[in-house]
């Protein structure tokens, strides 16, 4: 159904045909890809490190684990860590530096509400995604920091683990003796799309019986088997049916009150497993060697009990004989105590060792609980950190960490332009005042209320005998509507639309503003409150955000569009991404979608193709980056009336008016501002991240937001920022 242009002269029509396959793309189509394969033929090849913009998280928050998996891999790359979960980095052999920007006190509701403040920020960042709220330690987190502790003769497990709300306990709450059955256990992992994920149990008794030995079938789907450590492959998975929750009661049935897990790195194992056990022996924290640093488990077994286990020739670990290995470490080390182990020199043997073989550092690092500071420490480097006197944290006592303890932001902006260059990974941290709880959650109610009225239409004046079903077809075709209700106040009738989409409501206010429809010239336009006076301002910026220039909307899709799409791809250059987003309830595709391409170009090639008239879809520029669509359908559903004024509370009006500097209205502009600069001084090649953790509050947690992206990694399609 097209509407009436005013000067065609062309009626709207009833009804609409079903959508085939395009069949007419070759002529101008095919000459038009031929000069496109000329000009990129013509351009120098040159290798530079890049990222990709595909996130395997369904709603784009990635935990700090994940954030310290990237961290990782960028500093030492494939040959020495797995590549990350959840996004590609290509060519790491080619980043210069890491820089990560802490915005302490700043979370993602605060880089929305601030939008427009966040200009550099927001132009030059590509790649952003959800951070969940904040840890107690979010800095040790990313890092990849583990808190040990070791009380008297025997190891004790930590007081808990960050993020672990949903473990399931063992239920072992008896007191520990000499007598206390010690018990091994070795988990191997796997990589899905939500990370790591446990794929093999070993628990073995203190008499080197194996208690029990299980397969597990990952929740996720597996991306990556990790078979040359773990040893599982597809064909030894398929037929298993045993998940995780049926390993944590079989654990929950076999180990008595008083038991007592041993293993190696054993957090790591417990993180695998989801549960959390009071008792436990880390043999890794026994056999502890300078700085920090772990011995493999492989090199204590031959060492202190002179067998040797994880050889070569196999395909992957043996988790039964690795369990059966800390069991028998834990036992010598209790027989002997620490004095004999130190008479053994294990540093000397193992730095020997190493100068006589070569130094396998992939199995080194590919232990799962190393650290930043150790990754950096194998290579003889070591971390900058920037920050307040007031903010220090653990990290700041770590020996691999050259910590600048500093009396102010300014101050830490200043020392970062000086100390920046001179090492390989920086971490620059700002602290900000957050806003009041109170004013926070009212602040939340009227980004929502602003969303809502942004994606809000109103259109007309229609005749009083127009034809209903064809108006609600027409308005439908530009997105997926969530209301649509008839305007009866006026002399003429108007209908209000709601969208789900904002890319809907400003395809059908660019499409349908001023047009003939029905004998009428209706006016399609959004209501007029406080909220909505910047609109204009915040759509055209919208559209310039670095994420959304590469992206495009489309509506009209049916459920064979993909296998379409793909059938004719050679006419689209640069597709990274699909998103064709599903009915929550239902499961069915929605009739829209996004399409992501490397370059804003591809991206503007693209739309003119598919928007044309043998393909019969409508569409424009993305607006909203696709993790702002899960974050605010989880944002608090408000119901009022377009025009209704929202005011703000006392006390955020005279923080407005008064407009102190650390106010995050004028932070967000200040520091983005002054950030942006010392970006531009970074080397090119510099990966570097911005991230803001989130806030706690008494009415709840923040998400946190993190923006990513390596310094002139696409010149072409960063848009240039004034400062």
């Amino acid at each position: 159904m097209e509407p009436e242009r005013q000067r065609s002269g062309r009626t709207l029509k009833k009804g609409r045909k079903r959508s085939r396959i395009p069949s007419k793309l070759v002529g101008a189509a095919e000459a038009m890809r031929s000069r496109w394969d000329l000009e990129e033929k013509q351009q120098p090849v040159a290798k530079k490190a890049r990222l990709s913009t595909i996130l395997f998280a369904e709603n784009c928050e990635i935990t700090h684990g994940q954030l310290c998996e990237l961290l990782k891999y960028a500093v030492l790359g494939k040959s020495s860590f797995p590549k990350p979960s959840w996004c590609q980095l290509f060519h790491q052999n080619h980043l210069n530096n890491v820089v990560v920007f802490i915005l302490q006190g700043l979370s993602q509701l605060h880089f929305y509400k601030f939008y427009l403040e966040f200009g550099f920020l927001r132009k030059a960042f590509k790649h952003k995604f959800r951070l969940p709220p904040p840890s107690s330690d979010f800095l040790a987190d990313i890092i990849g920091l583990q808190k040990k502790q070791i009380i008297g003769n025997l190891p004790k497990a930590m007081e808990g683990f960050p993020n672990c709300e949903n473990f399931v306990p063992t239920k072992c709450n008896g007191s520990v003796t000499d007598n206390s059955p010690l018990f091994g256990l070795d988990c191997e992992m796997c990589l899905t799309s939500k990370g790591r994920e446990l794929t093999r149990i070993s628990l073995v008794a203190e008499g080197g019986s194996c208690v029990m030995d299980e397969l597990v079938k990952p929740d996720n789907k597996i991306v990556d088997y990790l078979t040359s450590f773990s040893g599982i492959t597809k064909k030894i998975l398929n037929p298993v049916t045993t998940k995780l929750k049926d390993v944590q009661r079989q654990l929950k049935m076999l180990l008595p009150p008083d038991a007592v897990l041993v293993g190696h790195s054993l957090d790591l194992d417990l993180r695998a497993l989801k549960m959390i056990h009071p008792y436990v022996i880390d043999t890794s924290l026994l056999y502890v060697r300078g700085h920090g640093r772990r011995f493999k488990l492989k090199f204590l077994a031959k060492a202190i009990l002179g067998k040797d286990i994880q050889c070569p020739d196999r395909l992957g670990h043996d988790a039964t004989e690795d369990a059966r290995t800390t069991l028998e470490l834990a036992r010598y080390f209790l027989k002997y105590g620490p004095k004999k182990i130190a008479e053994l020199n294990l540093e000397a043997l193992s730095s020997h060792q190493e100068s006589q073989e070569p130094r396998n550092t992939a199995e080194l690092v590919q232990q799962l609980n190393t650290s930043v500071l150790e990754c950096l420490d194998s290579v003889g480097q070591k971390l900058l950190f920037l920050t307040r006197e007031a903010d220090a944290s653990a990290l700041s006592s770590s020996p691999n960490c050259q910590t600048i303890k500093c009396l102010s932001n300014k101050e830490v902006l200043e020392q970062a332009r000086v100390e920046i260059p001179l090492f390989p990974f920086s971490i620059v941290q700002f602290s900000f005042e957050p806003f009041s709880p109170n004013l926070t959650e009212e602040m939340k109610k009227r980004i929502k209320i602003k969303w809502t009225e942004m994606s809000t239409v109103y259109a007309g004046p229609f005749n009083k005998n127009c034809n209903l079903r064809a108006l609600k077809r027409l308005f439908k075709s530009f997105g997926p509507v969530r209301s649509m209700t008839f305007v009866l106040e006026t002399h003429q009738p108007h209908l209000c639309i709601q969208y789900e989409v904002l890319e809907a409501a400003q395809l059908a206010i660019e499409s349908l503003d001023d047009i003939l429809v029905e004998g009428s010239c209706i006016k399609v336009q959004r209501p007029v409150t406080e909220l909505t006076l910047d609109c204009d301002t915040l759509v055209n910026e919208l559209e310039q955000d670095s994420e959304n220039r590469g992206t495009i909307y489309l509506s009209g899709v049916s459920e064979t569009f993909k296998e379409h799409l793909f059938q004719q791809s050679s006419l689209f250059l640069g597709l990274e991404a699909v998103i064709l987003p599903k009915d929550l309830k239902s499961g069915k595709q929605k009739r829209y979608c996004f399409l992501r391409f490397k370059t804003f170009s591809s991206a503007q090639r693209a739309l003119s193709i598919l928007t044309g008239k043998d393909w019969k879809l409508k569409g424009r520029h993305a607006l909203t980056p696709r993790h702002l669509h899960s974050w605010l359908r989880g944002l608090p559903r408000e119901s009022r009336l377009p025009g209704v004024r929202v005011i703000p509370p006392p006390l955020e009006q005279e923080a407005l008016q008064m407009l102190k500097v650390d106010h995050p209205k004028i932070a967000a502009w200040h520091w983005g501002r002054k950030i942006g600069k010392l970006y531009h001084n970074l080397c090119s090649g510099t990966l570097c991240l911005i991230l803001l953790p989130g806030t706690k509050s008494t009415h709840g947690s923040l998400s946190g937001l993190g923006l990513m992206g390596i310094k002139d990694e696409e010149e072409s399609t960063t848009p240039n920022t004034c400062l």
